[in-house]
């Protein structure tokens, strides 16, 4: 005895400790609204949550603050231990009629109502409900219109059920509640999946999960949702979507302890897995779904869960295992338990099992109860009913996208009429501007003016140039003609090529649409001709400029002008003697800022010491290069050839 008590009081001191981290979270007198609200204003709900919302309870002064946090234990002690949400909800609806408060005795007893549904006291729970429905605001009716549905549905009138199910959705449409609306879609999903409607009833899971991770709520309806959607996947033989929307319903249902979503996803999970042959690991969920649906102390879901396990040992092969386990299933179901659909199912197992162990009276006797529930579940009536609600939800959508496609409409009369109001504006400020622009036209046009007798002026300076350059380049020719000093008639010559060679690009200049850039393959093509014909190899030399059109401003094109002209000259006069025939090419290319020239012939190849001497082409080379902050590189082994890498970014 002593020892019992010292861990009782172990444990109490133990609770006491952990529970007060987690009550500061929750109640904190000191704040105009003590209470955080879990799944609202905090989703700390462990295990020791309710335990120190309870610890809390009696240090909140208000009346009003006390009754809601005593309404959320009642609820949600629904999900661990029915018995005592019961006790909770009966306090509060005493309080709420001591202090004479209508709505907050409408939410206890609406509370109460869903507590009574889940301890199988559907007479009594709608009886509650309907007493409450007078009691509250529009804001809480879909909850208590849901779980009206949901006592009809386990009274197998899905009819009714759905028409409770649309009364919700369309009064949660009404206050814009996305909540309320996500957990209609979920009880539509449910009726949808009873009804055998998979496509259908998982558009409207879809939607609900859609709607309930929008809000950031994993709370008790939406790890239901869950566990709903997953049904869907797996009646539509979608296995791997299933058993990610179960494991993921277990998932929040141990986090938060809800204990008859645990055994409503284990329940599922038991099919799924004996579908996919795994039987040991369908046992161990089996287990789980009576182990949850005993703590709960919940008839239903303990019921179901041992049809889940009498299904899974049918598959087996077990059939007396199986036997035993669907007619404790229908033991505890009772005959007032309500739920055709469901004991329709642990019927018709029932009499697979003894037709499997060759019993087929007891068979027979089994399937005729499975036939009488199934007709009271798959009615015409009902089947009726939840057509016309697929074509009232369907009828609803297209309502919704005609108004959708009016508000669109007067959204664009709204925009039209601002587009007038800022064009009429506009016209005064234009209006304004007119005059300001009529002068400014004036003083465009004579800077036009001035513009084009400035190019034509530019033009003509050009022109000028290149005539005095060739007239240089001609005294010089003369002059050369007159000298009998060869080497002085060579050096003459030269000059007059290299005159002639930036007489072209003035000439180009003047010529072409712009009075600063050279457009240089065609320059090259006009340089080489004149060398070649100079040279008098017309015919044996041919000029070849293996590049894309390229424009060049003058202050590069000048340098890189005479370059090639002292390469050219070079090439013509040295690599083809005696009349040799042969090719010559030029190429210049651009990439960012950096230009690529090579000068190439296929001629007898020029020592690269000749290359490096003292000679004024070879030192004007060096001097131009230097001066484009180039490299130069030479090669002689097939012919000459010389590179040459100039950057852009420096002034000519």
């Amino acid at each position: 005895m002593k020892n019992g008590a010292l861990t009782t009081a172990f444990l109490i001191a133990h609770l006491l400790w952990v529970s007060i981290p987690v009550y500061a979270q929750i109640i904190d007198p000191g704040k105009n609204n003590p209470y955080n609200k879990v799944f609202v204003d905090t989703d700390n709900f462990g295990v020791s949550y309710l335990d120190s919302l309870e610890l809390g309870l009696e240090r909140v002064d208000s009346d009003q603050v006390k009754m809601v946090i005593l309404n959320d234990l009642a609820y949600y002690w629904h999900t661990r231990n029915l018995n005592r949400s019961e006790e909770l909800a009966l306090s509060g609806i005493q309080m709420a009629e001591d202090l004479g408060d209508t709505l907050a005795l409408g939410r206890f007893q609406s509370t109460l109502g869903a507590i009574l549904l889940r301890m199988e006291k559907l007479d009594s729970a709608l009886f509650v409900l309907k007493k409450a429905r007078s009691r509250l605001g529009p804001e809480e009716l879909p909850f208590l219109l849901t779980q009206m549905g949901y006592v009809y549905e386990r009274q197998g009138a899905l009819d009714d059920a759905a028409d409770y199910a649309m009364e919700a959705l369309k009064i949660a449409e009404s206050n814009q509640d996305s909540y309320g609306i996500a957990v209609a879609y979920s009880d539509l999903s449910n009726l949808f999946w009873k009804q055998e409607k998979y496509e259908k009833g998982l558009d409207y899971g879809l939607r609900a999960i859609d709607l309930f991770e929008k809000s950031g709520l994993n709370n008790l309806d939406y790890d239901f949702t869950l566990y709903v959607v997953g049904n869907q996947y797996l009646a539509l033989n979608q296995y791997q979507e299933a058993r990610k929307n179960f494991d993921h319903a277990i998932a929040i249902g141990e986090r938060y302890g809800f204990y008859n979503n645990l055994s409503d996803a284990y329940i599922s999970m038991v099919e799924l897995l004996a579908l996919q042959n795994q039987y040991e690991e369908a046992s161990m969920a089996a287990e789980n779904a009576i182990k949850y649906a005993e703590l709960l102390d919940n008839n239903f879901m303990l019921m179901r869960s041992w049809l889940s396990l009498g299904k899974l040992q049918y598959l087996q092969g077990k059939f007396l295992s199986a036997i035993e386990s669907l007619e404790n299933s229908i033991r505890i179901a009772t005959p007032e338990f309500g739920d055709a659909f469901f004991l329709s199912q642990a019927y018709e197992n029932l009499g697979k099992a003894y037709a499997g162990s060759h019993n087929y009276k007891e068979a027979y006797l089994a399937f005729e109860k499975y036939d009488a529930l199934k007709n009271t579940v798959f009615n015409a009536q009902s089947d009726q009913r939840i057509s016309q609600l697929e074509y009232q939800f369907d009828s609803a959508e297209k309502d919704s996208t005609i108004l959708e496609q009016e508000s669109k409409i007067q959204r664009q009369r709204a925009t039209q009429t601002f587009i007038i109001v800022i064009t009429a504006m506009l016209v005064v400020v234009l209006v304004l501007l007119y005059t300001t622009l009529q002068s400014n036209s004036r003083k465009k046009e004579l800077l036009e003016q001035q513009n084009r007798e400035k190019e034509y002026l530019l033009k003509e300076i050009h022109h000028r140039v290149k005539n005095n350059l060739e007239i240089v380049s001609s005294l010089l020719a003369l002059q050369s003609a007159q000298l009998q000093d060869s080497k002085i008639a060579d050096a003459m010559q030269k000059s007059e090529q290299r005159i002639h060679s930036m007489s072209m690009i003035h000439q180009k200049l003047y010529q072409g649409k712009s009075l600063s850039k050279i457009e240089m393959r065609d320059y090259f093509e006009n340089l080489g001709n004149y060398i070649i014909h100079t040279f008098g190899k017309e015919g044996e030399v041919v000029l070849q400029c293996n590049m894309p059109a390229l424009e060049l401003d003058v202050d590069y094109a000048v340098p890189i002008g005479l370059i090639v002209n002292e390469l050219l000259t070079n090439a013509l006069k040295y690599a083809y003697p005696a009349g040799q025939k042969g090719l010559v090419q030029v190429a210049l290319t651009q990439q960012g800022k950096q230009l690529f020239l090579k000068v190439s012939d296929d001629g007898i190849g020029k020592d690269i010491t000749n290359m490096r001497g003292t000679g004024f082409g070879t030192q004007l080379i060096a001097l131009l290069t230097d001066q484009l902050d180039g490299k130069m590189e030479l090669s002689v082994e097939r012919g000459t050839s010389v590179s040459f890498e100039f950057q852009l970014n420096q002034a000519a």
